[in-house]
């Protein structure tokens, strides 16, 4: 897997094609918003029936993650599950999935609009984390300096031979980082929206998720 390596208020930091984080010095991966359940919150709530394939796909390349850069730390960055009765009403298997990727390992669901209490699994639930030079959080704050958050779900759009290819990105600046929705069923904000557009400083770059990450000027 390639991956693209960088630096946030000097931590070095590595960008996943998959759209997770790793900062090797910390043994911390870093995901946000799985969104784990959707399919079953959207037909719970008079939604259309998507394949319910979503959760399982997502738990894949996690662990696949996982095995790749051999975390011993976990962070999921907020919106883990679509609500909170998403992460009660998943499959055994599916439960006993996330169970056995926690064991092991330090896991830490920190709070997001979409689940902002405690699931019923193992590890820390937290509003926020700061580690050395970094701040973590679900929802990035004006004026922050080191944060990495998730949320927005950013996407970008680069074009290639006459064609425009679009994907999630994270997107980086001097004092933040927020990273792309991990999770299969995840929409995404183009980065010339307004609250990006508000969030992040001038020269700041969007690094495109896939099999080979690239970082491009983010397009405003």
């Amino acid at each position: 897997m390639n991956n693209y390596s960088f630096s946030l208020q000097g931590a070095a930091l590595t960008a996943l094609g998959s759209g997770a984080l790793f900062w090797p010095d910390a043994g911390l991966l870093v995901v946000s918003d799985l969104h784990l359940g959707k399919a079953e919150r959207i037909l719970r709530r008079g939604g259309s029936a998507l394949p319910p394939y979503e959760t399982r796909d997502t738990l894949s390349r996690l662990e696949a993650d996982l095995a790749h850069t051999s975390a011993r730390r976990v962070i999921c960055l907020g919106d883990s599950f679509d609500d909170i009765a998403a992460s009660q009403m998943l499959r055994d298997e599916e439960t006993l999935w996330i169970t056995r990727l926690q064991a092991g390992r330090e896991w830490i669901w920190m709070e997001g609009n979409h689940d902002p209490g405690p699931v019923d699994f193992g590890g820390s639930h937290l509003a926020e984390l700061s580690l050395g030079p970094l701040t973590f959080r679900h929802i990035a704050q004006p004026g922050a300096i080191g944060e990495v958050s998730g949320h927005y779900h950013p996407k970008a759009s680069v074009s290639l031979r006459g064609r425009s290819i679009s994907r999630p990105a994270f997107l980086l600046d001097d004092d933040r980082l927020i990273l792309p929705a991990f999770g299969t069923y995840t929409g995404g904000l183009r980065t010339s929206a307004a609250a990006l557009d508000r969030l992040m400083r001038q020269g700041a770059h969007a690094i495109l998720t896939g099999p080979t990450p690239v970082a491009i000027p983010m397009p405003r």
